[in-house]
């Protein structure tokens, strides 16, 4: 029987799919093979040996020491686009919040409680503070086209946007996604200059951390708005603030609220909503769970952090045995592999290969059940991480 521990309140949807009888889950439990998150810090969280992956049931990862589990080869699971709707939603919200000022227009309108029947009158004169301008028209520069950037494109071209993208690492399935109506824009300077809205959708990096500083929005139009729904360090919010005073932004909507940023009536702060619903919630669940089924089950990979995506579609021979294999990547640790099961008179029906940076992850089935002094032989070839074995 497989042992989840969950961290976080994991919704009900995705726990559902985890098998009775073959899946123990709770939040306090003894050697877990496997970890569910969501926001749980895990950075200073002493894990048992015991631990092979851990899922996130969300996009970022942060809050998880990838490094230093993949040293201990630890599969990190996130769940790209399973909460995408969500956040383009807020997205669309933040771009036309950014354009008509309805929030600061409420605040005002409350203050006209008690005067009764002269609010009608008193509304009226008072709109006039709180004109704003139509999307329709405008240019949105969108950094960053995965699963939410593309959804924001081509969302923002049914409202009548001209829409410039810019990804330099776009995938195909990526592309094929977008609307055609989309540009592509050669380098950010290209996007910075043409945009009246920019919103930015890539992971914080040390290449991305403060993404939008002083010397980028040199390069941005005058009256640009800037929404940041992403990742609180892509912008540097001293120079956006200083942009903002100079009148060279006339907005700024983020989901990071800081010290800093509130009080200014040219800035939104939002709680950090992005996948704040139900149902991105139970979708990111249902992909988290499987993901960890399909490792622990069958040894295969896919939306991983930290290692290479690898699968085998074939079953495991029956009777035989599959074998999970971490190692560094360094050249020569293959064939070591397939020579000490050659002496071992195991014989392969089937193998693949994967690398990631500075990892490798490899499947290999063979017919019969592996024994113990066969594996020891394998744990001990220079640069193996981990062996693990699931039997047919």
């Amino acid at each position: 029987m497989f042992k989840i521990q969950t961290l976080d309140r994991i919704s009900a949807k995705g726990l559902d799919n985890f098998p009775r009888d073959d899946y123990e889950i709770a939040s306090e439990i003894v050697r877990p093979d496997a970890i569910l998150v969501r926001s749980h810090d895990m950075l200073s969280m002493e894990l048992d040996p015991s631990v092979k992956a851990i899922a996130r049931a969300g996009a970022g990862v942060n809050n998880i020491p990838v490094k230093d589990l993949s040293q201990k080869g630890i599969v990190v699971f996130n769940t790209p686009g399973a909460n995408s709707n969500a956040v383009k939603e807020l997205v669309i919200l933040s771009l036309l919040i950014a354009s008509r000022p309805v929030i600061a227009a409420n605040k005002w309108v409350e203050t006209l409680a008690g005067k009764g029947a002269e609010i009608a009158t008193l509304a009226e004169k008072g709109k006039k503070n709180f004109i704003g301008q139509e999307v329709k028209g405008k240019t949105l520069g969108v950094i960053g086209l995965g699963a939410i950037g593309a959804q924001v494109a081509n969302t923002a071209i049914e409202l009548g946007m001209n829409v410039i993208g810019y990804d330099p690492f776009l995938s195909v399935d990526a592309a094929w996604s977008l609307n055609h109506e989309v540009k592509h824009a050669e380098t950010l300077d290209t996007l910075f200059a043409k945009s009246d809205y920019i919103t930015v959708h890539v992971p914080e990096t040390p290449d991305t951390k403060g993404l939008i500083n002083a010397n980028t929005i040199k390069n941005m139009k005058d009256g640009v708005r800037i929404i940041n729904i992403a990742r609180g360090g892509l912008v540097n919010n001293e120079d956006v603030l200083a942009a903002i005073n100079s009148g060279k932004i006339a907005a700024l909507v983020t989901d990071f609220a800081a010290e800093e940023l509130l009080g200014n009536d040219k800035v939104i702060c939002m709680p950090h909503l992005g996948a704040s619903t139900p149902e991105a919630e139970e979708n990111c669940a249902v992909m988290a769970v499987k993901e960890l089924r399909d490792f622990l089950e069958a040894g295969n990979i896919e939306h991983s952090v930290n290692f290479p995506k690898c699968k085998l579609d074939s079953e495991i021979p029956a009777g035989g045995t599959r074998l999970c294999i971490c190692n560094k990547n360094v050249s020569g640790v293959v064939s070591k592999f397939t020579s000490v099961l050659g002496d071992a008179k195991f014989n392969i029906a089937s193998m693949i290969n994967q690398n990631r940076n500075d990892l490798a992850y490899n499947l290999i089935d063979v017919d019969g059940k592996i024994d113990d002094e066969t594996v020891a032989k394998l744990q001990k070839i220079d640069g193996v991480i981990s062996v693990r074995l699931i039997f047919a």
